[in-house]
């Protein structure tokens, strides 16, 4: 393949993941109230971090890297912990846990294929659908143009979040392959277009951002080490680990390459690792994308040369913060609406994780009702167990609904699925 291919269909690699990997970054930042000069370096070196964890992936090293051509991103299913621990415990608490969950990750790589039998779908699956559903409010408050705004709910404000979200409708419903996979961020330029003439973007961050930055260790917070955010933090990256497996063997499906477990320990060592480097840079978790997957069957080009041009491209972007100031200035009900359909789809992902196994058997859907009912319950309603003795540790696992509904299905799945069956 020649080099010009290479880099077009790196390009293409680049901006079918290039919506998510700048979403959770601006999410998070919104809902912590960074200020623009913060929310243009975690703009920016979560891009950079993204190429870094790619290029991790792709390389076939003999302790880390599956080999495979897949580009990573920040997970969405860490947008709503992140944003609990951030609220409760700090910035710190935040990177203290990716770091933390990181090495317990590259620890564990090893034998995490003896622990996805806890992870089955009906597990992963209601973690999904948890996290999918307890992150639809952070979305609706910013189509009304965020929580606390003098003008929330305004009619510019609500027209302009469904204006945004009819177009990326219209681009899912009448185009296919590579312009569907970019409906999200096509969407979110066509928005901010459009809000541009309404009068509600401010260029400032853009014309006040240097051209160029170099990357700094704990530039936004020093790590801090709280027992709930690491738990919290490493269940998601082990429903993370789950959710990265389906894609590792989607793509040795695709490149005909059977994969070994000493494969996918060096894929998950490498996710580890990525969270290490991003937590001491200050950005987030990452995973593999799947609407990367997506495109490869699209193309049909399977070579890992376009990945590592791909990451290679991520990595140069991260050092320009003007171009990661550009995404600062969407407007907050135009990314309520990206927001929207990306949540949506999380929580559609959990639904088709769910459906096969509800249907499998009753004691399924009971392990779904309880989990899921208890996770958003604890999520909407946190102070339910404050009176219950914390000198035990028990508020480390009702403190956040996500953990609480994550070990509501770990045991009852024990319970129902494992204890006195044969295997």
């Amino acid at each position: 393949m020649n080099g010009f291919k290479a880099t077009t269909l790196g390009i293409q690699h680049l901006l079918a993941m290039y919506a998510g990997a700048i979403l959770v970054p601006l999410i998070i930042g919104a809902e912590l109230n960074f200020t623009p000069a913060q929310m243009t370096y975690l703009v920016a070196i979560d891009i950079m971090m993204c190429g870094i964890a790619t290029l991790l992936q792709v390389w076939k090293g003999k302790y880390i890297g599956v080999g495979l051509p897949v580009v990573l991103g920040c997970t969405f299913t860490a947008v709503s912990p992140i944003i609990a621990i951030g609220s409760s415990g700090g910035l710190g608490a935040i990177y203290g846990a990716i770091i933390a969950s990181g090495i317990i990750i590259v620890l564990i790589s090893g034998i995490f294929g003896l622990l996805v039998r806890f992870f089955p779908p009906v597990v992963t699956g209601s973690v999904v659908t948890i996290i999918g559903v307890s992150l639809i409010p952070v979305a609706i408050n910013n189509m009304g143009g965020g929580q606390g705004a003098e003008d929330f709910a305004s009619a510019s404000n609500v027209g302009l979040a469904f204006i945004t979200l009819l177009i990326i409708i219209l681009i899912y419903r009448f185009f296919d392959g590579f312009i569907r996979a970019i409906a999200i961020l096509l969407g979110l330029v066509i928005g901010t277009v459009i809000a541009v003439f309404m009068g509600k973007v401010d260029f400032t961050p853009v014309i006040e951002a240097s051209w160029l930055h170099v990357a700094m260790p704990f530039y936004l917070a020093t790590p801090t080490f709280e027992t709930s955010a690491i738990i919290t933090m490493t269940l998601v990256a082990m429903v993370s680990l789950v959710e990265s497996t389906g894609v590792y063997y989607a793509l040795s499906d695709i490149c005909d390459r059977k994969l070994t477990s000493k494969d996918l320990a060096r894929g998950y060592r490498s996710e580890g690792l990525a969270s290490i480097i991003g937590g001491i840079f200050n950005a987030f978790p990452y995973t593999t994308f799947s609407q990367n997957v997506g495109l490869i069957q699209v193309s049909g080009v399977r070579d890992r040369k376009v990945i590592f041009i791909t990451g290679g491209m991520l990595v140069a972007l991260g050092f320009l913060p003007k171009l990661a100031a550009l995404t600062t200035i969407i407007p907050t009900p135009v990314l309520g609406a990206a927001m929207l359909a990306m949540f949506g789809m999380v929580i559609t992902q959990g639904i088709k994780m769910l459906a096969p196994e509800i249907a499998k058997s009753m004691e399924n859907a009971m392990i779904v009702a309880i989990a899921v009912g208890l996770g958003i319950g604890v999520a909407v309603v946190p102070e339910l167990f404050e009176s219950l003795p914390k000198e035990y540790g028990i508020n480390i696992l009702t403190s956040n609904g996500i953990v609480c509904g994550s070990v509501t299905a770990i045991v009852l799945n024990i319970l129902f699925n494992m204890i006195g069956r044969k295997k």
